[in-house]
């Protein structure tokens, strides 16, 4: 970095030329210091115990995703397509990635709870130790251990990668073509940058265009920091582009191609068709809302990013990072990396084109400001727990940022800026820890307190204690990761599940997801509960004495996939997800009630209503409950309304 027409000492601009002695993966270099290995060992190992502790506590977790992940060990047709249901009748609200990754694991393991998340937390593992490779091969081994660290502290990470919802897998891949695209700074780059392209093609199988979040970065960071001319940079780019559509494309061409009356439903979707979710209502409607995507907040106003306040984003606007609802989950190391980044861009705006340490800025910074104003104005359903996929790019951007300050510290403007992040990081985690002020009072004061008092040190004579120089900087990161730090732990020792899960302690206003909380409706994705009728044991033992293709039906998917995981049985979610889809017909309802492929009809949510649905009273959901109620005699069983579609 530079100071005036000074210039601090950065990360060695002959990387790559010492990187050829050494290993060829993670740490790639022999000259490394001796404790780089055991410090990464230490980092892989905490953060598999903090991913891994009572994993099983948490139970299916998300039953939407879970119903669906154990369909894929009943029915391989169910495996590729993610059918929610082994009958294959609709498949869930996402492409199936995520769903392959837990269902194999469910054929090779048998399918349980175990099962289904330790893939998930093995992701979380995998995603602090390639953030640490990429920025270890930018910035030194301090800072790949720093940023590994920020990423496995924070809360919605420690949330997500401990869940079965997709996210878990679509942050690995983001992250594997970040490493990627590191990759290509130091040789081969054409090959590297192939292989960022086929990471970002899955990672839109498992989330769709939040996977593109990311392109701007990495493209940025080829066609400014690889070597070679602008063509072979922009011939670079323009493989990685083609490669990303082949691994991603391969899929939806598989879709179109399949007769689809030979498949399930695609959930979501207005026309069967999972490029219409993609550009729809799993797409650009969540950006510009529309296409099922309510955009009022909880009271009223335009622009709301939902219909559930906190649970569904909070209001837009800049402030949105912020704000209740996702302040807690990704904040707390945000604005230092914002002055972190505008402090290492300004400092490097000298440097060579093909700055390592600048491209390092330019891979998380971009990553970071690109996802940071998407998230924030998003006029769609926006859950905070979406915020994981910001989380490697403000863990980047932090680690660098420090690191790089910390070693030009013997000039006054790197302590200075150092000192703004500190405080900046303690003053807004006594704010964030000050929305729960019953939960560990003390803490809020010693991180504020601590971050300041080190920040003076640091400005004053940070660059002639001597010896006392190390116990300085761990202090800094001490106070620094501290608020985070607990929040995390307090999300591991406390499970969190529901259809839309928080991190941290209880906090007034939560709704599902929180530790405890109910199962409600969560839009997509999450697990409903607007349905009358729940599971109960006399029902499930109904159940399983059917041998038909469906067991039973019923609208939506909350008491479907209850039902699925209980029993093991096959049960039709008439309109996918909320009931508001139309699949099936009624006339491919009748069809299947007459070749005596449905056996029960299990009443509730007959309009098809819910948050996202598009429910209304004549949608399919609410003609085959009429018809039903008209043609088959109801019976209760437990707590619900039953017709035995076999007999009139």
């Amino acid at each position: 970095m530079q100071d005036s027409a000074t210039t601090i000492p950065v990360a060695p601009e002959d990387v790559a030329v010492r990187r050829k002695r050494g290993p060829r993966w993670l740490l790639g270099a022999d000259d490394r210091p001796r404790w780089e290995r055991p410090g990464l060992l230490a980092l892989l190992t905490v953060t598999a115990v903090l991913y891994l502790w009572a994993l099983g506590s948490l139970g299916w977790a998300n039953e939407f995703y879970a119903a669906a992940a154990q369909a894929g060990t009943q029915s391989w047709k169910a495996l590729l397509f993610g059918s929610l249901d082994p009958g294959n009748s609709i498949t869930v609200d996402k492409p199936p990635a995520a769903m392959w990754v837990m269902a194999l694991s469910g054929r090779l393991f048998g399918f349980n709870a175990w099962s289904m998340l330790v893939p998930q937390a093995l992701m979380g593992v995998a995603s602090v130790g390639l953030l640490f490779g990429a920025v270890r091969r930018t910035n030194g081994p301090g800072a790949g251990l720093l940023a590994g660290a920020a990423l496995a502290l924070t809360p919605v990470a420690a949330l997500m990668f401990r869940f079965n919802n997709p996210d878990a897998l679509l942050v690995l891949l983001l992250v594997l073509a970040g490493y990627c695209v590191v990759r290509a700074l130091q040789g081969s780059p054409t090959r590297w940058v192939a292989l960022a392209g086929v990471a970002l093609g899955f990672a839109f199988l498992a989330k769709l265009l939040q996977a593109f979040l990311v392109m701007p970065a990495l493209a940025l960071v080829v066609l400014v920091a690889v070597p070679g001319s602008v063509w072979k940079r922009l011939g670079d780019v323009l493989v990685g582009l083609v490669a990303m559509v082949i691994s991603a494309g391969w899929f939806i061409a598989l879709v179109s191609l399949w007769p689809k009356d030979s498949r399930p439903y695609i959930g979501g979707s207005t026309d069967n068709s999972l490029l219409e979710l993609a550009l729809g209502y799993n797409g650009l409607g969540r950006v510009l809302g529309g296409d099922g995507n309510p955009t009022q907040g909880a009271s009223g106003e335009p622009g709301g990013g939902g219909p559930g306040g906190a649970m569904f984003g909070g209001n837009t606007g800049l402030y949105r990072m912020f704000g209740q609802a996702m302040g807690t989950e990704i904040s707390w190391l945000l604005p230092a990396a914002l002055i972190g980044l505008l402090a290492g861009l300004w400092f490097t705006r000298r440097a060579p084109r093909t700055s390592m340490a600048r491209a390092g800025l330019l891979l998380w910074g971009g990553w970071m400001v690109v996802s940071v104003v998407v998230f924030s104005f998003m006029k769609g359903i926006m859950h905070p727990y979406y915020t994981i996929a910001l989380a490697p790019g403000v863990a980047g951007v932090v680690a660098i940022s420090v690191a790089e300050l910390w070693r030009g510290r013997q000039f006054r403007s790197s302590r200075i800026a150092l000192a703004l992040m500190l405080v900046a990081t303690g003053v807004w985690n006594f704010v964030l820890l000050n929305r729960t002020p019953e939960w560990l009072p003390w803490l809020r004061w010693v991180v504020v307190v601590g971050a300041i008092v080190v920040a003076a040190i640091l400005i004053v004579g940070g660059h002639q204690l001597g010896r006392y120089t190390a116990a300085l900087a761990m202090a800094g990161l001490l106070f620094g990761l501290a608020g985070s730090a607990a929040y995390t732990v307090e999300t591991v020792l406390n499970g969190h599940g529901g259809p839309m899960p928080t991190s941290g302690p209880a906090r007034a206003g939560d709704g599902f997801g929180a530790p405890g909380g109910p199962g409600g409706p969560g839009g997509p994705g999450g697990g409903g509960g607007w349905g009358q009728n729940q599971s109960s044991p006399q029902l499930e033992s109904l159940l399983t004495l059917s041998d038909t293709r469906w067991a039973a039906a019923t609208v939506g998917s909350h008491l479907a996939g209850s039902l699925e995981l209980n029993t093991g049985a096959s049960v039709m979610a008439i309109g996918g997800f909320s009931g508001g889809d139309e699949s099936p017909t009624l006339a491919q309802f009748q069809h299947y009630v007459s070749q005596g492929q449905v056996h029960y009809f299990i009443a509730g949510n007959e309009h098809g209503r819910g948050p996202g649905s598009g429910g209304d009273d004549n949608n399919a959901a609410s003609q085959i409950t009429e018809w039903v109620k008209q043609n088959f005699a109801a019976q209760t069983i437990g707590s619900s309304t039953v017709y035995d579609l076999s007999v009139k």
